[in-house]
């Protein structure tokens, strides 16, 4: 090494000094908000983009107020909130290496599939999609089976049996990883969203009104006809990605309003090209259809928080006395806001080897690349200057993508 590579490489002391710099300036600007919030949306194997990001919130210390999640959403929110932050990385990878073998037959030889995934496009597609074809036909070690005999598409059978796989072994799993207690402390708000069978009716479990069990996170990723609905205190539910695959809503309409920072993290991008084959006709329909539109969703919630705004600034022009008598105006104060909104979108970006079942491709190569994938992402979106600042321009709400700077 030269003297001068020497002379611009930091030393592992500068680097330190560095890393803790950039944690203090990151802590300072997140204390600047009252909710910090992180938004986990579903997406099967492509959860562990997820927990990429979780590790890059965790790297530079930014405390989580709220977690809330759907489906793969839902659990990576229960290992979240169910271990201590030191244990938040370690117990996550545990329990992705566990999901990502196969229920039965031993898994690949490391380092074959790691040289599989890595030679070319077309064998990492090879390997995926044998991958993919081993989860439907065996399942995922801790998480599902398929059912023994395979149900009859005109046979009754008792509501939590109408399924193609059984996610009874993913009940201990989530035993294994998740402390419940600490879940259900109220150190930090857990919201998973779940789908009454019988009415319909979008539902979030939150844990402050509901004691969450394994049953509420197993609901929120009862994804049908794969698994069958979970009966809670007497209802069946389905995975809330049925209606709605994005809890950010949930976030940002929650009452008191506060000022609030969202790390909003989608596995599915509503942008994409046009398809060409009949193979991508599925993966398009998968990402528009679970992508639950939260571009729209931060659009909607963008404007109504500038006519708060906008209510806000009308009522400082009215006297006092009328605003204090006036019942149209004690209301209009109620409804108006001056809290502000940030909300950081990290998408995940599919990769050309990925089709249509990129959602059920537990490799374990696969899992470390869309690890690596959110780490990325997160420590870009958290070294972008003033992202993390209270907004400042009129409406009170921005939106950050790392992959859309231009917007």
């Amino acid at each position: 090494m030269s003297e001068r590579d020497n002379a611009v490489r930091p030393t592992p002391a500068k680097r330190a000094r560095a890393s803790a710099a950039d944690t203090r300036r990151h802590h300072d600007r997140c204390g600047d908000y009252e909710t910090v919030a992180l938004v986990l949306q579903g997406g099967g194997a492509l959860g562990a983009y997820q927990a990429g990001v979780l590790e890059g919130l965790e790297e530079a210390c930014i405390r989580l107020d709220w977690v809330a999640g759907i489906s793969i959403g839902a659990l990576n929110t229960a290992l979240i909130a169910g271990n201590a932050p030191e244990h938040r990385v370690s117990r996550m990878r545990a329990f992705w290496e566990t999901i990502c073998k196969p229920a039965f037959t031993p898994p690949l030889p490391a380092p074959f599939e790691h040289l599989m995934f890595s030679v070319s496009d077309a064998t990492r597609a090879m390997l995926t999609a044998f991958q993919a074809a081993s989860a439907a036909t065996q399942g995922q070690h801790g998480f599902f089976a398929p059912r023994v005999p395979a149900p009859l598409p005109w046979a009754m059978q008792a509501p939590d049996r109408v399924s193609w796989y059984d996610t009874t072994a993913l009940k201990a799993t989530l035993e294994r990883f998740c402390d419940f207690d600490r879940i259900n402390s109220g150190a930090t708000r857990v919201s998973v969203g779940a789908v009454n069978v019988a009415t319909g009716n979008f539902t979030y479990f939150d844990n402050t009104h509901t004691t969450l069990r394994p049953e509420h996170f197993i609901a929120s990723g009862a994804l049908p006809p794969g698994f069958a609905p979970v009966e809670i205190d007497g209802e069946f539910y389905w995975d809330g990605g049925v209606v709605s695959n994005t809890p950010l809503q949930q976030v940002l309409g929650a009452a008191p309003r506060r000022d609030t920072l969202v790390f909003q993290v989608d596995l599915w991008s509503a942008r994409g090209p046009v398809p060409e084959t009949m193979e991508n006709v599925t993966t398009r329909v998968k990402d528009i259809q679970y992508s639950s539109r939260t571009r729209l969703v931060t659009d909607m919630l963008q404007r109504e928080q500038r006519y708060r705004n906008l209510l806000r600034e009308l009522l400082e022009r009215v006297p006092k006395a009328t605003l204090e008598s006036d019942r149209l105006c004690r209301l209009a104060q109620d409804l108006s806001c001056s809290k502000r909104y940030n909300v950081l979108q990290l998408i995940y970006q599919q990769q050309k080897f990925e089709r249509g079942d990129k959602d059920y491709q537990f490799g374990h190569t696969t899992m470390r690349s869309h690890w690596e994938a959110g780490l990325t992402d997160i420590r870009q979106t958290l070294g972008q200057d003033g992202w993390l600042d209270l907004p400042t321009n009129q409406t009170g709400f921005v939106t950050h993508d790392i992959h859309r700077r231009d917007v």
